[in-house]
């Protein structure tokens, strides 16, 4: 009996993949599976060319269905989801590995090119496969040359055909050969139940209110008309969106203009009146872009009325934390208006006079109302539950910040409290639109992770303090957590020390060694953190510093030059990853069905009248044994819809 088959396929839709997703791609009645390729126990490997009528082995079929069997992909969640719409299967992710988390939990590229140049493999994805999917996979364009077609069949070109089966098998060859590589780190045992969690969260998706959606479309369109056909009054320009138009528009009403980027425009809203005040407001207006959630989840939609797959396990390889996909619901807008209920009434009933009349901000309501276009299906409502202030949580007990822990284990008022220790004044004076607690909650933000006066900056805080106030700021912090401080030296240390002589260093609950060629740190859980090939460089500041390969702000694979401070950010948002993922297993094995989550929260879809937002928050409070005397708190609410509470 075979143990283990190896699979890539090669799929047609007329649905974009990459704008849509799997599950909206293999969804349509025009998908199908033109090639698979396959090996058995890691044996010859051979390809079925189901497009040109060949008929799957029985051998394949079987070892499909027998649960026993482990099938092996890259990306594997795309060859189950396909394979089950196509040979009408219920395949479980149980049965499944997927070598694309096995190279991300290394912190190795997310695609298989990219692992297979990482890893210097002797054999590569094949080059010419790009264009070999723009030929079969994607329809084309019907031409007077091409006969008025709109997809190109193997008849069309035999041998691009014969090639493309060539391409599917080399597939198969280099995610074994990765596979190969990386048997000394398989996936742990804890981490394959997380995947099929997630696999099956994704699965299950998560329901779209598409007539809000439609009306939200409609009413973004009558807004930015409305507001065109003003600034076309005001300024009497051809196209008030061009640039160049507005720019010297501008300066005939003498106002000098270097960028009409958001910041800018929003600074020239504050520093002018009347025409110029107007028109700038007009053009932030114009170019909002959240309609474009709309849009993607209106691409994304399956015939169920659901959007699937909109995380990817491990897809934030240095942390292990999810990644968003599809409407990215990692950076969603927040909420703010307090009656979302009427204002999403009126956008459904189409009511855009009365949103205009009631609302500061027609783009605005429409942007606060994105969330709420995730719905609970009937029957059911969304109890959402969230982590308190986890990171600052998870960063004291990791530095032993004695203080922070007593705080959290009684009022958790952190803010307030970091505020009292950095100024030297009681709690009590600190009330919530307090100066001194916006200067503790933005110290605490932007100052946890080595963060100075950039960061402060970055996170606000010259909407309350005079930038001769950021130094001083920053050191108050940093004098209030002296052991956070010490944390992010001793990580430093520990860093260098298993780069430069291979030593391996226990800074309290957190070990970071060096193997295999690279950088470890194990997290209190157990699972490890990897950096391919660190080595020893100097910093822009002219200090020794520890830099890796991985993939880096340009997206590329690079060199990424690192310190003690991010590295104790990587640490602490990858336990608060793992804390977050217990309490995601804890929930699915009681019966509460998660239908998203997002940073630190869930969303779980629950019939009325089961359970509660009490018991759905003591069960993510739920301390693991590995973080023992770590106080854990979580909030939440009930909604019908989808809300920042």
């Amino acid at each position: 009996m075979a143990e283990l088959m190896a699979i890539d396929i090669e799929t047609y839709s007329d649905v974009s993949l990459p704008d849509c997703g799997v599950h909206r791609y293999a969804s349509s009645p025009q998908f199908e599976i033109l090639l698979f390729a396959y090996s058995i126990d890691d044996g010859e490997i051979a390809v079925v060319d189901l497009a040109s009528g060949e008929e799957m082995p029985e051998e394949v079929m079987e070892c499909l269905k027998d649960g026993s069997v482990i099938k092996t992909a890259f990306n594997a969640a795309f060859e189950r989801t396909c394979i089950n719409r196509f040979f009408h299967l219920d395949l479980q992710p149980e049965s499944w590995h997927c070598t694309a988390v096995q190279a991300s939990m290394l912190s190795l590229p997310l695609s298989l090119e990219g692992v297979g140049e990482a890893l210097k493999l002797d054999k590569k994805k094949m080059t010419e496969g790009k264009e070999l999917i723009r030929y079969f996979c994607i329809s084309c364009k019907p031409t007077k040359s091409n006969g008025g077609r709109a997809r190109n069949l193997p008849s069309h070109a035999p041998e691009k055909w014969e090639l493309f089966k060539t391409y599917c098998i080399r597939d198969v060859a280099v995610e074994m050969q990765i596979r190969k590589k990386l048997q000394k780190f398989p996936i742990p045992d804890k981490e394959q139940e997380l995947y099929c969690m997630d696999q099956r969260i994704n699965d299950r998706g998560i329901l779209v209110d598409r007539e809000l959606i439609t009306h939200a479309a409609a009413c973004d369109l009558l807004y930015k008309e409305t507001a065109s056909k003003r600034a076309y009054e005001l300024s009497g320009l051809e196209n008030p969106n061009s640039v160049s138009q507005l720019k010297a528009w501008l300066q005939e009403k003498g106002v000098e203009a270097g960028s009409l980027a958001k910041a800018a425009v929003e600074e020239l809203v504050e520093k002018n009146e009347g025409e110029v005040s107007e028109m700038m407001k007009l053009r932030l207006a114009m170019s909002k872009t959240s309609i474009k959630k709309y849009e993607a989840m209106e691409r994304s939609v399956c015939p169920d009325g659901r959007v699937h797959g909109l995380l990817q396990f491990y897809g934030a390889n240095r942390t292990g934390r999810w990644a968003g996909r599809l409407v990215q619901i990692h950076n969603l807008p927040q909420n703010h208006m307090e009656d979302l209920e009427l204002a999403r009434s009126l956008v459904k009933e189409g009511r855009y006079d009365l949103i205009e009349l009631l609302y500061d901000s027609t783009p605005e309501v429409l942007s606060e109302l994105i969330r709420t276009a995730f719905v609970a299906k009937e029957g059911c409502r969304f109890i959402v539950s969230d982590f308190s202030a986890i990171e600052a949580r998870v960063m004291g007990y990791l530095a032993g910040e004695g203080w922070v822990m007593e705080e959290f284990r009684g009022a958790g008022k952190i803010y307030e409290q970091t505020a009292a220790k950095m100024f030297h004044i009681p709690i009590g004076e600190i009330t919530k639109g307090s100066p001194y607690r916006a200067r503790g909650k933005v110290a605490s933000l932007a100052c946890q992770y080595g963060g100075a006066e950039g960061a402060l900056i970055s996170m606000g805080a010259l909407n309350f303090v005079e930038e001769s106030e950021l130094k001083g700021l920053v050191q108050s912090w940093r004098s209030a957590n002296p052991h956070i401080v010490n944390f992010w030296y001793e990580i430093d240390g520990a860093v260098k020390a298993a780069v430069k002589e291979h030593k391996a260093t226990t800074v309290g609950r957190v070990c970071v060694f060096y193997q295999s060629g690279m950088l470890m740190i194990r997290l209190p859980s157990g699972r490890v953190l990897s950096y391919v090939r660190p080595r020893m460089t100097v910093n822009r500041f002219g200090s020794e510093s520890v830099c890796y390969e991985g993939v880096g702000l340009n997206k590329k694979w690079s060199r990424v030059e690192s310190y003690g401070a991010k590295f104790c950010e990587n640490i602490v948002q990858a336990m608060a990853r793992d804390l977050l993922a217990e309490a995601m297993l804890r929930l699915e094995k009681a019966g509460l069905p998660i239908v998203c989550h997002v940073h630190d929260e869930v969303v779980l879809e629950v019939p009325e009248g089961v359970s509660s937002v009490e018991e759905v928050n003591g069960i993510m409070s739920v301390c693991p044994s590995w973080c023992e005397g770590l106080p854990l708190k979580a909030a939440g609410f009930e909604s019908p819809f989808y809300k920042k509470d």
